[in-house]
């Protein structure tokens, strides 16, 4: 199977993406997100062995430099990125857009029980940010530099994924990136809210580790929903490109 390699994009149709310009010359698998309206993009970057980080929860670095191009690309393309309070617990990201040229997204936390400390980076300045939590939670209305937004829980406990969506969407945020992690990610999937999923294979093996997925596990097999998807070439690393709904 030939795949593909999206690693090198000129300065022409990059430019032209971020402009929303369709045309049949554009590179795949960006010419997809351009979709007009609410759209959601799930992605994991994971070990052959399926991990995204050891037990001890280091994961720099798991896929290579072509494909932490593709994040800031993504992140260029979209309203909006989600992470998780475990993500900015062990990476205190940045999450912007400083690999590549394009607009940062607005950054949303999801830390539903405000135990995140307001000295990590998203929280001391930058793009704007916002912190999701549980309606229930007490607290103030920022943290550093953040915007609180409550959100309630759903039957089960957790957020409301729909709801928060609805949010994001109603303050001008339809188009969402689900950076991470695994479980933010899983999240999202197991609510059936993503469009589409890009799953990174970085070529090593972690053995034991933090797992890229976690879903309700099925009694056969044979019940697995079955995916399609379209294979492209990072450099070392390979992308899955996997469309979860029809546009």
């Amino acid at each position: 199977m030939h795949a593909p390699n999206i690693a090198a994009i000129d300065d022409v149709l990059w430019h032209r993406l971020l402009a929303r310009k369709p045309g049949p010359d554009l590179p795949a698998p960006y010419d997809a997100l351009l979709a007009p309206g609410r759209y959601v993009l799930g992605r994991i970057a994971q070990s052959l062995d399926g991990r995204i980080a050891t037990e001890s929860g280091h994961s720099f670095w798991i896929s290579g430099t072509a494909d932490i191009l593709h994040t800031h690309r993504l992140r260029a393309l979209f309203d909006a990125i989600v992470v998780g309070a475990g993500t900015v617990r062990a990476d205190d990201p940045l999450l912007t857009t400083r690999h590549c040229p394009g607009p940062s997204p607005v950054r949303v936390i999801i830390d539903s029980a405000r135990r995140l400390r307001p000295d990590h980076r998203v929280f001391s300045g930058g793009p704007r940010t916002l912190l999701v939590c549980a309606a229930d939670a007490p607290g103030p209305a920022r943290i550093g530099s953040a915007e609180v937004l409550p959100i309630q829980r759903n039957p089960s406990g957790g957020l409301d994924l729909p709801a928060l969506l609805d949010a994001l969407a109603a303050a001008g945020l339809p188009r969402v990136f689900i950076e991470g992690g695994g479980q933010t990610v899983s999240g999202f999937l197991a609510a059936g809210l993503l469009d589409r999923l890009h799953v990174t294979i970085a070529p090593m093996l972690l053995g034991a580790g933090v797992p890229a997925f976690t879903l309700p596990g099925l009694a056969r097999a044979d019940e697995a929903r079955r995916l399609s998807w379209q294979v492209h070439r990072l450099d070392a690393d390979l992308l899955l490109d996997i469309q979860l709904r029809d546009r």
